[in-house]
């Protein structure tokens, strides 16, 4: 896999980096439209099939959940044949979902569904998986960079598919299907392009690469460029490895909880499709379009740092939501733009304690292991918030995901503790 040529040996690894980022910045965009649609229209789906908001957290739980049995799967082929086939994998069958979800509303079959979304959460765990591919080969003051660069991609897509609702809609009406499995259509189509994309064009596959320069480095071969593998981090080991997880699990809960609610209670207000895709695409704005600014401050002022302003953006965002009249089109907007920031802020952070705190040969299948437990989570965050707001109100549900967020205070306390002396640990499930 490691060219015989060493002279020239760190240009081409550059040249490989800057290779492997463009071609997952051109999957994400279309990940990033695939994603999209769950998010807007899934729980309008079952409720308009079922005609109870009770049941409609149940698409963002089964999405979560398909995911979280893709992420161990895309992990374990991903750590043992590349990432090439674990991606590629993971986005087709999120495609097919997606075709599920569209067959099966058109025919109002809600069996056929659930199973479909749950498949169809195959695309949205491995478009998020997908950010780890560009880090594969960066050195480690450029890791939250480069994770930021594949998903500042996804915004493209995702903030798209939203405002394409009436779009497709109309599309799906002209093909005799109900006009909200169209962002479906759309999806499926997104999600299997992005598969193919990666299929053919991430050669040589970035984590094989980074796994030999890994046993290079180990073999005390001489190769230029090899130096910069090992982790520069203080939080290291299974500390590491439990506070990057800690921050991403608390910021998926507060985020999906609160936006699986809010197009309920949009619609609740009198808000249309239209006024829902705009809150819903400027929420998926906030949650990757900041990529970029965040990754290098990430890199410059440290990964604790930017933990705890996640914290602090979350509340604010719990705060204003359950403050702001439903009615108010700028406040239900600042509100989720405030909560896809915070969600930014801690995914990235995180996503950079645990690179930092593993190596090659173990990399893979923890990430996989991480968010399977991040999927697991936020299904449960998913299916809860629906009852929640049954039983109390939207509000409430806001304020409580705002007050969870705090949590993230003590666990940046924890990991400013003496730094492990462990080695580099995995995580298995």
């Amino acid at each position: 896999m490691l060219p015989s040529d060493k002279t020239n040996f760190s240009e081409w690894r550059e040249r490989l980096y800057k290779r492997t980022l463009l071609t997952v910045v051109i999957s994400q965009i279309f990940g990033g439209a695939g994603l999209a649609a769950g998010v807007t229209v899934g729980a309008l789906i079952v409720q308009d099939l079922l005609g109870n908001d009770s049941f409609a957290g149940i698409p963002a739980a089964l999405v979560t959940l398909g995911s979280a049995l893709s992420a161990y799967l895309v992990g374990r082929l991903s750590q043992h044949y590349g990432r090439r086939l674990g991606l590629a994998a993971g986005f087709i069958a999120g495609g097919l979902g997606a075709a599920g979800v569209v067959a099966a509303t058109a025919a109002h079959q809600i069996p056929l569904l659930f199973v479909s979304l749950f498949v169809y959460g195959a695309g949205t765990s491995t478009n998020l998986q997908a950010r780890y591919a560009g880090t594969d080969l960066a050195k480690p003051t450029q890791r939250a960079t480069a994770v930021s660069i594949a998903m500042v991609s996804t915004t493209l897509g995702a903030v798209g598919g939203p405002n394409l609702v009436n779009v497709m809609g109309r599309f799906a009406e002209s093909l005799g299907i109900p006009a909200l499995a169209g962002p479906f259509i759309l999806a499926a189509a997104a999600f299997i392009l992005a598969g193919l994309i990666l299929h053919l064009f991430l050669r040589p596959d970035p984590f094989l690469v980074a796994k030999d320069l890994a046993e290079a480095q180990k073999s005390n071969k001489e190769l230029d460029g090899t130096t910069d593998i090992r982790s520069n981090s203080p939080v290291t080991g299974t500390r590491g490895i439990w506070v990057g997880t800690t921050v991403m699990l608390l910021t998926q809960v507060v985020m999906i909880a609160i936006m699986t609610m809010t197009p309920i209670h949009m619609k609740h207000h009198g808000h249309g499709l239209s006024e829902v895709g705009l809150v819903i695409s400027l929420h998926i704005a906030a949650m990757f379009l900041p990529s970029l600014v965040t990754g290098m401050l990430v890199d410059k002022i440290g990964r604790t740092a930017m933990s705890l302003a996640s914290g602090a953006v979350l509340l604010a965002a719990g705060i204003t939501s359950a403050a702001v009249p439903a009615d108010s089109m700028l406040g239900l907007i600042v509100a989720l733009v405030l909560l896809g920031l915070g969600w930014n802020f801690g995914l990235i952070s995180g996503t950079a304690i645990i690179i930092d705190a593993t190596q090659p040969a173990n990399r893979a299948k923890t990430q996989g292991a991480i968010d399977v437990l991040i999927a697991l989570v936020g299904a449960s965050s998913g299916a809860l918030s629906g009852i929640v707001v049954a039983n109390s109100s939207y509000a409430a549900l806001s304020l409580a995901g705002g007050i969870m967020a705090l949590l993230l205070v003590p666990v940046v306390i924890w990991s400013r503790g003496k730094p492990s002396k462990e080695k580099s640990g995995s995580m298995t499930l």
